[in-house]
C-alpha cells in the first residue's frame, strides 16, 4: 500500500494479528493498493551483478512474498529487484500457530513460520505471470520439512523455476527447518550447489542464503564452497536464532529467527568477513536489520553489492523504499563516489 495508505491502516494493522495483518497486506498489494513510484531511479544506483543490470540495490528480502503473489507491485513499489519465496516442492502448513511476534519497541520481529507455502507448482504458475520489466525477480528454494532427500528438493526446485526468473536463491539457513542448517557445511553444500547448477533449465546465476550464527571456518567454508562450484553470490544473512540482552524477556524465549534491528549488526560483521574471506570476488547481497539509507550504506561499505530489507517494512511502510533510495545517492555522491560500484567494500577492503 502507497504511505499515505500505510499511515492510515497502520493502527488497524497493529491490532491484527501479525499473520492476519501481513495476508491483509498481500491483498492490498493484489488489488492494486500498493502505489506506484513515478520517481526514475538516481543513475549513480544503478549497478551490474550476475550479468543482470539493477536499476538500484534495494531488494525485498524472501519471507514477504512466500508464493509469488505481489512481486510485480513490489516492483512497482520502487524496488529494484524482488525475490519470492522460500518455496517448498510440495505444499506445506509450517508450524503450528502462533508463530510470528512483533517487537515494535526494537524493531524486530520473531518468527517461526518453517516455509508455510502453497507449493512449487502454484509459485511456478504465478510467476509465468509475473510483470518483469520494472526489476529483477529472484525465486528462492527450499526443501520440505519431511523430506528424506534434501538435495532432490532443491534440484526439483531450480528445475521448475529457473526459466521463470532472473536468479535463483539456495535458502539453507532458516532455523525453522529442522536440520536446514547442517547443509552449510563445505562437502554437503558443494553437493547442493552444484547439483542444483546441474538442475537448472536455464542458464540463470545461483545464489545461497547463509545464516549469520556462522564461526569463522564456516564461513571459510561456505566461500570454498562458492568458488568451487561458481556460483554468482551469497545473500548474508537470514534470521538469527542469537537472543540480545535487549529483547523482553517474555519474548526471547520464544523459538524462532529473530530479524530487524537487532541483527543489523551482527549480520554485517558477516558479510564484512565473507567479503575479505573471498576477497571481494564474489558478489554479496547485504541482509538484516536495514531500516534507513545509513544502514543500507554501511551494508554496501561492508561488501554488499545489493541490499534487502522486510522487517522494516512492518513498522514503517513502503514509503521507506524511496527514502533509502534517495539517501544512498547522497550519501554515495557526499563521499564522492561516482557510482554504487566504487562504494562497495570501502570499509573491508
Amino acid at each position: 500500500m502507497s504511505i499515505d495508505r500505510f499511515t492510515f491502516a497502520k493502527p488497524i494493522l497493529s491490532l491484527l494479528s501479525p499473520e492476519a495483518a501481513h495476508r491483509a497486506t498481500i491483498h492490498a498489494l493484489r488489488l492494486g493498493l500498493g502505489g506506484h513510484s513515478q520517481k526514475p531511479d538516481d543513475p549513480i544506483l544503478a549497478i551490474r551483478r550476475f550479468g543482470l543490470d539493477f536499476a538500484n540495490p534495494v531488494g525485498l528480502a524472501a519471507g514477504f512474498d512466500k508464493n509469488a503473489e505481489v512481486v510485480s507491485a513490489a516492483l512497482r513499489l520502487g524496488f529494484g529487484f524482488a525475490e519470492f519465496g522460500t518455496v517448498t516442492p510440495r505444499p506445506q502448513p509450517g508450524n503450528p500457530k502462533p508463530r510470528i511476534f512483533r517487537l515494535p519497541d526494537q524493531h524486530a520481529v520473531i518468527n517461526r513460520l518453517g516455509f508455510n507455502n502453497a507449493g512449487l507448482e502454484a509459485a511456478a504458475q504465478r510467476a509465468t505471470r509475473l510483470d518483469r520489466s520494472r526489476g529483477i525477480v529472484g525465486g528462492n528454494i527450499g526443501k520440505n520439512k519431511d523430506s528424506t532427500d534434501a538435495v532432490a528438493d532443491y534440484v526439483t526446485g531450480a528445475a521448475r523455476l529457473s526459466p521463470l526468473v532472473d536468479y535463483l536463491t539456495v535458502n539453507v539457513s532458516s532455523p525453522n527447518t529442522p536440520g536446514l542448517r547442517a547443509l552449510q557445511g563445505r562437502g554437503i553444500l558443494t553437493e547442493l550447489l552444484s547439483a542444483v547448477q546441474q538442475a537448472r533449465k536455464a542458464p540463470v546465476p545461483v545464489l545461497v542464503k547463509i545464516a549469520p550464527d556462522l564461526i569463522a571456518s564456516d564461513l571459510d567454508d561456505i566461500v570454498h564452497a562458492a568458488i568451487d562450484t561458481k556460483i554468482a553470490g551469497i545473500i548474508v544473512s537470514n534470521t538469527t536464532i542469537d537472543r540480545p540482552a535487549s529483547l523482553p524477556r517474555d519474548l526471547a524465549a520464544e523459538t524462532g529467527g529473530l530479524s530487524g534491528a537487532p541483527l543489523f549488526e551482527p549480520s554485517t560483521e558477516i558479510l564484512r568477513q565473507v567479503y575479505r574471506l573471498s576477497g571481494g570476488a564474489i558478489p554479496l547481497i547485504g541482509v538484516g536489520g536495514i531500516s534507513s539509507a545509513d544502514d543500507a550504506y554501511a551494508k554496501i561499505r561492508a561488501g554488499a553489492s545489493l541490499v534487502q530489507l522486510y522487517t522494516a517494512l512492518v513498522y514503517q511502510g513502503p514509503g521507506l523504499v524511496g527514502r533509502i533510495k534517495s539517501g544512498l545517492a547522497a550519501r554515495l555522491r557526499a563521499d564522492g563516489f561516482t557510482c554504487l560500484e566504487d562504494a562497495v567494500g570501502a570499509d573491508a577492503r
